[in-house]
């Protein structure tokens, strides 16, 4: 089993120009990241996630609209969404985030 690293996210992730980029940053049985890369303006329209997710935002400024809830992220900002939240990404300005997909907790199992 080898190790994961990525030394500059920001490199690897420049935003665009123009548009939304999108890349799998890592992936195994269990947990899927998936690093955005917006540019000013850009959205993710209303949607949701079959899964739990956490989004991180590394750099840049994200308004969110997590349900009924709008919310302005940071670089530093972490924010879990249960599956089937509605929600809206929108960048304000050029913005690198990391959403982690979680594994779906099955019914009647404790969390800790």
């Amino acid at each position: 089993m080898n190790a994961t690293v990525i030394q500059d996210l920001a490199a690897e992730l420049a935003p665009p120009e123009d548009g939304t980029l999108s890349r799998v940053l890592y992936r195994d049985d269990r947990l899927r990241v998936v690093g955005f890369a917006f540019a000013a303006g850009q959205e993710l329209t209303e949607h949701t996630s079959a899964l739990p997710v956490v989004i991180q935002v590394v750099q840049g400024r994200l308004d969110l609209v997590l349900g009924a809830e709008k919310t302005e992220a940071t670089p530093g900002t972490w924010v879990h969404l249960p599956a089937r939240l509605p929600h809206t990404v929108r960048a304000t300005e050029p913005t690198i985030m990391l959403l982690t997909m979680l594994p779906a907790v099955a019914s009647g199992s404790a969390e800790s």
